[in-house]
């Protein structure tokens, strides 16, 4: 009976171990990795292995893995191979790579810029070897930028035609009106709006426009800080919270939905605003603050503006909209101009009032005003003055510049810090005075220390430049939105993305 027991046991042990070869037989060992090529054949290797045996499973490549239908991983050395499936598995589907088609997208993008520094590097190179101050010749209606004001007018003349030919800018639909789409168009921050309105609407901004964000150099964010400060800012509480946390919403927002502002941590992304505490509100974001391009007016360099990345905006004062009827076009040529200069504003900001103490009054030719006296006219005394006084304000810009430009009035830049507009393409010295915070008390001096050549050509320089700091609508080529757009397009093709 002992004998019939053991005889069964062996028995049983033995159909258990055929039971073991036999599954192993038909579905082979189902810890090794399901499909491999021949040691003979170059096909590549597959591998597919379900996902919950990933934690306990690592597999050595460089493929990238994408996820099928039936919640496994597929694993591929190459686009082209066939991994083998387990029964009853469905194949599993090939998820596109949209990455790599960014890649290819973008790839194309920076040959073409590529190819654009170099025309425009070999423009420069060509000046070398003649006049510098010549461009080169024009073509059809080509309007041609020639003269000292330039730092070199063939160059820039190349990388215009450049920037029209090539340079595209989506402009972001998210957010509502007011605060986004939408900007003042009158009054002091007038060119905010101008611009916004410009690149959302304008007819000549079409050109630049792109519905498709991956043909896109630039993305705009046209949201407007001054319209913050009017609907989110409580008056006299100081604080600027409100406008900080709209702009880090709205650039959470694009970045999440957009793959664009994480590709480049906002490098290529950019935001315009003239109100004063426009840099305080893209401190929001400190991509957008340390790494975007900021247009903006208070372009302060010891408060955080930094010209080799952010744009220097000119001020343009639109009083209910448009340019005083006096100085919409240039003056006649032998105007007289019985005084030196001429200065009327308010006492705040730290220069201003060291301005007012040595000559508030003090003398009949530099004509110093805190508050003009209603018997004067303010376009009036500019056009009869040699000099036109741009102190600094509360902060660096002041709209009297551009004011100046129209006069045919030279500037007296009077200011601490401040990085003028259109400087990478404008030799500022050609068409203005600057004069030191501390050279104050010596400004009757220094004014009358100008040869009468000099001021001439000064003068005359004024004349060329105008056209640069005007608002057309619709926009003109070279004017001040071009030129707004030519300094953004600058900061564009100097960045380099991988």
């Amino acid at each position: 009976m002992e004998s019939l027991r053991l005889q069964t046991s062996s028995i049983v042990w033995w159909l258990c171990i055929a039971s073991i070869v036999v599954v192993l037989v038909i579905y082979g060992n189902s810890d090794a990795p399901i499909g491999s090529s021949d040691s003979k054949s170059d096909s590549p290797v597959s591998f597919l292995i379900p996902m919950v045996q990933l934690r306990s499973k690592v597999i050595t490549t460089s493929a990238t893995p994408s996820v099928s239908d039936d919640h496994k991983i597929v694993i591929s050395s190459s686009n082209h191979s066939t991994p083998r499936l387990l029964p009853n598995q469905t194949p599993p589907r090939e998820v596109p790579k949209p990455k790599r088609k960014r890649r290819r997208d973008q790839s194309k993008l920076e040959e073409g810029l590529a190819r654009a520094r170099s025309s425009i590097r070999g423009a420069a190179a060509g000046a070398a070897s003649g006049d510098p101050n010549r461009s080169s010749a024009p073509t059809g209606h080509d309007v041609v930028p020639y003269g000292v004001v330039y730092r070199n007018p063939r160059a820039f003349h190349q990388s215009y035609l450049e920037m029209e030919r090539k340079f595209k800018v989506y402009v972001y639909s998210e957010g509502d009106l007011p605060i986004t789409h939408d900007g003042p168009c009158k009054d002091i921050y007038s060119i905010e709006g101008r611009f916004i309105h410009e690149m959302e609407t304008g007819a000549e901004a079409g050109r630049f426009r792109t519905k498709n964000p991956k043909e896109a150099h630039v993305y705009f964010m046209p949201f407007s800080v001054t319209w913050m400060v009017k609907y989110l800012y409580k008056p006299l509480s100081y604080n600027l919270t409100p406008l900080r946390e709209y702009v880090s919403d709205y650039v959470r927002l694009v970045s999440e939905k957009y793959p664009f502002w994480n590709r480049t941590s906002g490098a290529d992304h950019f935001m315009l605003a003239c109100h004063d505490w426009a840099p305080h509100a893209s401190a929001g974001n400190p991509f957008l603050y340390n790494t975007s391009i900021r247009v903006l007016c208070n372009a302060n360099t010891s408060e955080g503006f930094r010209p080799q990345k952010d744009v220097s905006l000119p001020e343009i004062y639109l009083y209910g909209g448009n340019v005083s009827s006096k100085l919409i076009s240039s003056p006649p040529p032998n105007s007289p101009r019985p005084y030196l200069a001429f200065f009327a504003g308010g006492l705040h900001g730290p220069i201003r009032p060291i301005l007012l103490d040595h000559w508030k009054g003090r003398d009949k030719s530099l004509r110093v005003f805190e508050y003009l006296p209603k018997t004067l006219d303010y376009d009036s005394m500019m056009l009869e003055s040699k000099f036109c006084l741009c102190p600094s304000g509360h902060e660096v810009a002041s709209p009297r510049i551009v004011e100046a430009i129209y006069a045919e009035c030279v500037p007296v830049i009077i200011s601490e810090h401040y990085a003028l507009p259109f400087s990478d393409v404008l030799r500022w010295e050609a068409f203005s005075i600057n004069v030191e915070v501390s050279e104050i008390e010596r400004l009757k001096e220094i004014l009358e220390a100008v040869p009468e050549e000099k001021y001439r050509w000064l003068k005359e320089n004024l004349k060329v430049v105008r056209k640069h700091f005007e608002l057309n609508h619709p926009a003109k080529r070279f004017d001040v939105f071009h030129m707004i757009m030519h300094s953004v397009w600058l900061r564009r093709i100097n960045l380099r993305v991988a």
